[in-house]
């Protein structure tokens, strides 16, 4: 499998995307009771951790959060088109390392110094796969399903 397909067109869940499209900012920031975090709370999570995951690959030995916390950045529905622009863009960011060929070489940097770049992008869309399934959830609580595209039907 390469990493556009993991990433950005996977055949297993819906595309990153269309996961995103169509969201408003008032919707992306409402929260449901009795659930812990807001959409955009939770795409710019998944921003936090994708700049961490890419620094790391890039060589740059960013220190793990010493708390969680920390990996949830504080939004509100003005920082929507933000955190959506910027965890796309990571995407493509990610896309570069397959591009260029540097998937092989060993992350320097503990606690992924065992990992490969392609592990660690791997890692990534995980984490994003798993998050991406709470944001569809949140959607349907919220009414703003399916996205303008549609969804799959089965």
């Amino acid at each position: 499998m390469n990493r556009e397909e993991l990433l950005v067109h996977p055949m297993a869940y819906m595309q990153p995307a269309r996961v995103l499209d169509g969201l408003s900012a008032e919707d992306a920031a409402r929260r449901i009771p009795g659930l812990p975090h807001s959409v955009v709370e939770i795409a710019a999570h998944m921003v936090f951790w994708q700049a961490w995951f890419l620094d790391r690959c890039a060589g740059h030995g960013t220190a793990v959060p010493a708390h969680a916390a920390e990996g949830w950045p504080a939004v509100t529905a003005a920082d929507w088109p933000q955190v959506r622009q910027q965890f796309l863009s990571d995407l493509q960011r990610a896309l570069e390392f397959d591009k260029e060929g540097h998937l092989d070489p060993p992350i320097e940097f503990p606690p992924m110094n065992t990992y490969s770049i392609a592990d660690a992008m791997t890692h990534m869309a995980l984490h994003n796969a798993h998050h991406l399934g709470q944001i569809v959830t949140l959607r349907q609580a919220l009414g703003a399903w399916p996205p303008p595209a549609g969804s799959y039907t089965w």
